[in-house]
């Protein structure tokens, strides 16, 4: 039986998927992959198209023409997901930030009562490696910022490394999503929230990419700093 699908959106990360792929197909518990690949010009998507003749009915693919952002391309794999009828669908980095480990806490969450299962860096302490101070204080603050304008009690609302029942994606209309950066990974743990959804903090390791390019720019702080204001508005006046 399959512990559900694990989404791994990418763009230029050569360096890093084949060992991503690998590491999750030697977990204890049955995971697939969907690789949701925006064109990448250094070829990322061909090298899973030779990984998926050792992975066939495991490892999937879908490319799309160009890139569009981390938010519509879990989208678009949640979409994917739903309508091949997986229980349990992931998020997951392709660069090791996210342990491929740590797969198995939040399915064990998911098992266990939980509707959403976030792979949290600040529920015990800090837990990052190879950040930049300024880079590990701008990630927790905003989750302090998130906690203030939301009222969501969640300690890593940016987090990225989740596990959601089908349900929940069934049920917060993923059509309505606007973002595509870190108010993407707020904005879902938000309409969880609203919905009442059980979301549970899973306490990770998280480790800062030693391969590849980061994403990160400031227009997608921007989006968080001022999506977060805009969540709360909507929700006040019944537009969510």
């Amino acid at each position: 039986m399959s512990a559900g699908i694990v989404i791994i959106p990418t763009y230029n990360e050569i360096e890093n998927i084949e060992r991503i792929i690998h590491a999750v197909f030697q977990l204890p518990s049955t995971f697939h992959v969907l690789i949701v690949d925006d064109n990448s010009p250094d070829g990322t998507f061909n090298k899973v198209a030779e990984l998926q003749k050792q992975y066939p009915e495991k490892l999937f693919l879908e490319v799309r023409t160009k890139k569009s952002g981390l938010g519509t391309a879990y989208v678009h794999g949640f979409k994917w997901a739903l309508s091949h009828n997986y229980p349990f669908i992931y998020e997951m980095d392709a660069d090791f930030s996210h342990n491929p480990n740590d797969l198995e806490k939040l399915y064990l969450a998911c098992q266990n009562g939980a509707d959403v299962a976030v792979g949290s860096r600040y529920s015990k302490g800090v837990n990052v490696v190879n950040w930049p101070l300024n880079r590990v204080l701008m990630s927790y603050f905003a989750s302090v910022y998130v906690k203030f304008i939301t009222g969501m009690q969640i300690h890593d609302a940016t987090a990225g490394f989740i596990c959601y029942k089908r349900n929940v994606l069934e049920t917060i209309n993923i059509d309505k999503i606007k973002f595509v950066g870190y108010a993407f990974q707020i904005e879902m743990k938000y309409r969880a929230f609203v919905n009442k959804f059980k979301i549970e903090e899973v306490p990770i390791i998280f480790t800062d990419r030693t391969l590849g390019e980061s994403k990160m720019s400031g227009a997608i702080i921007r989006e968080a700093v001022i999506g977060v204001i805009m969540l709360r508005i909507r929700k006040i006046f019944n537009k969510l």
